[in-house]
Formats: C-alpha cells, structure tokens, sequence
C-alpha cells in the first residue's frame, strides 16, 4: 500500500521498512514530531531530547540541551524557520527529505531515520 493511500485510508504511521518522503513544515522538540506535508509526523530514531517542558523521560538520555536549543537546531536542519504556530511548534521551510520508518513513534508519530538533502 502507497503512503498516498495510507493516507486517505487515514493511517497514521508508515510501516517498519518503509522509504517516504517529507517535506516539513513544522516541529516540535529536538526529536519531533516533524511535520511532514506528505502527512506524516516523524519522530526521529535514535535521538533523545528533552520534551518541550524542559522534563527527561525517566527510560532515555537527558541531554544538557534545553528543550528550545534542541527544537531550533533541528528546525535549522531540516530547513529555515518561518515563525511559530499559534500551538507552539517552529514552522518551517525545507527541502524534501527521504526517510525509512523503524515502526511506530508513539501515538500517530513514524520513527524514523531521515537523510537530509546536502544541497540546499
């Protein structure tokens, strides 16, 4: 199944194994989500950071990055940031990025291992 009709089909996560492309628009914290147009949010795999309040989950690293720090570097990664949300989130612009799900990042969130486009 395409990730076009996992979205009409109104599924949320891509499936381990999967290549999907991102193009962001918004993101969280430091790991995600990242909001992709294509319709996926994407926790990043691997990656541990601070929730958005500043708080470590007990069962992950707690980086010495604060949680702000992280969402901006990330934000700058994936593409220029373009203000915030009414919700909080950074909003961006950036180029498509090509990503392969690990499986399920918690609630309606795909982990995933992202490579980032070296041309911008």
């Amino acid at each position: 199944m395409s990730l076009l009709l996992l979205a009409a089909a109104g599924v949320a996560v891509v499936p381990s194994g999967q290549t999907f492309e991102c193009t962001p628009t918004r993101v969280w914290d430091g790991d995600g989500p990242i909001w992709c147009a294509e319709g996926p949010r994407i926790r990043l795999s691997g990656i541990a950071a601070r929730e958005i309040d500043g708080t470590c989950r007990s069962n992950q690293p707690c980086p010495k990055a604060s949680a702000e720090q992280s969402r901006d570097a990330l934000a700058r990664l994936v593409g220029q940031p373009r203000g915030t949300s009414p919700q909080g989130h950074v909003l961006v612009t950036g180029p498509t990025m090509t990503c392969r799900s690990v499986g399920s990042g918690g609630g309606n969130r795909t982990a995933a291992l992202v490579r980032i486009a070296e041309e911008r």
